[in-house]
């Protein structure tokens, strides 16, 4: 698909980003449209799963016909197969007439079914006849109606592992997998897309309101790239939105801009559980906290701590000098002179096998940031941890007195 194409194509959806996947998954979109195979969109809550299903119907043979489209995880379990394919008059206590159904309606068009992954056992043994042979009942009746609908569905749960715990029809699952696209998460996409769309809301916002529009400092920028977004696109919307409406102003003449430095975005950004290990998409916990072996390496590195500080004491109280190269990463308390007093020589708060978790990490970011002239990038770059993570911690050191 040529760049021009690509670009009439998000704007056409006001898709903002150029990020590789997202692309692709758009190429994908346009190419599969003009057939009727059903396709399945993965991707985490918030990507904009909902934008594939309308760029495929619109460059269908069906785009004259209805899109559809249902939330499944919505609509309750009792009653939706009469939602989906509709309910003779007396069927169950509340039917007081005959009904259409979603299939019924869409028929000639395109059903768009999100949060596939939510259905009941019961429902998705109906939806798999729909898919086969386009065939289905109402609830309450015998007789066999026929449908011509296109089924896009979507959903942000592991299909795979919903089949493998019995959760998911295996031959339903097969049935829907036979086009993927993937959305990707806002975390893995390229880091400029995050500042575009950002941009984007906070833009959109003023004009609604009549607002200064609100711009990044370039430090302010990075914390923003640097975050998580476990919310995808729709944290990021709310909190664009949230931080113009709080720190804009109304328009004035001459005044139709305002800039943010870190300090203000940061009180924007949900609180994330302060850690020394940088932010990862990968495996994590049923608890959704870190993985038994990101806590291994964090327990790792503070008994590794632990012993070098053991070593220096006792070289300081022998003035035997140590031999040893401090591990990586660890603070250099080699620095000191063999002579100097143990009393002057570091004493952490006793948490884990005599070692400060907070202390050590203070340490650590302190020495960074005097090593790289107290810029928080290179700084945070060297010990592998978010900006944000440092930009907090020197307002906890602003407001309990103390100095970088």
């Amino acid at each position: 698909m040529e760049i021009q194409d690509l670009q009439r194509l998000k704007n056409k959806f006001d898709i903002i980003g150029n990020d590789a996947g997202l692309n692709r998954a758009l190429e994908t979109a346009v190419a599969v449209a003009p057939t009727d195979l059903t396709v399945l969109i993965t991707g985490e809550s918030g990507v904009g799963k909902e934008n594939i299903p309308r760029i495929i119907h619109q460059f269908s043979r069906r785009k004259n016909g209805k899109y559809l489209a249902v939330n499944c995880g919505a609509i309750p379990e009792g009653t939706i197969n009469a939602e989906l394919f509709g309910h003779e008059k007396g069927a169950f206590t509340g039917a007081i007439g005959e009904r259409k159904g979603y299939f019924e309606e869409a028929d000639g068009g395109t059903l768009f079914l999100d949060e596939i992954g939510e259905l009941p056992r019961e429902t998705q043994a109906l939806l798999l006849r729909v898919l086969q042979n386009g065939e289905y009942m109402k609830v309450g009746s015998s007789k066999v109606e026929k449908t011509d609908v296109r089924v896009i569905a979507a959903t942000n749960v592991n299909l795979a592992y919903a089949v493998a715990t019995g959760k998911f029809r295996e031959d339903l699952y097969y049935r829907l997998t036979g086009i993927q696209i993937q959305m990707p998460a806002l975390r893995d996409r390229n880091k400029d897309d995050i500042y575009l769309l950002f941009r984007k809301f906070t833009s959109d916002f003023s004009e609604r309101y009549n607002l200064c529009k609100v711009s990044l400092s370039h430090d302010a920028i990075s914390l923003l790239t640097a975050y998580r977004w476990p919310g995808n696109i729709r944290q990021l919307k709310n909190i664009a939105e949230t931080v113009t409406a709080l720190e804009s102003r109304p328009v004035t003449p001459g005044s139709e801009r305002i800039e943010l430095g870190p300090a203000a975005l940061m009180r924007y950004l949900p609180d994330e559980k302060d850690s020394m290990l940088p932010a990862t998409s990968g495996p994590q916990s049923a608890g959704g906290g870190m993985s038994d072996s990101d806590k291994q390496m964090i327990v790792k590195a503070i008994l590794d701590l632990k012993q070098e500080v053991d070593r220096l004491k006792e070289a300081v109280r022998t003035g035997v000098p140590v031999q040893e190269p401090v591990p990586a990463g660890l603070p250099r308390y080699l620095d000191m002179a063999p002579d100097e007093p143990e009393e002057q020589l570091p004493e952490p708060e006793t948490t884990l096998e005599g070692i400060s978790i907070r202390k050590a990490s203070d340490e650590l970011i302190e020495r960074a940031l005097a090593k790289h002239g107290g810029k928080v990038k290179p700084a945070a770059a060297e010990l592998g941890i978010s900006e944000r993570t440092i930009y907090r911690k020197l307002a906890e050191w602003k407001n309990n007195g103390r100095k970088a």
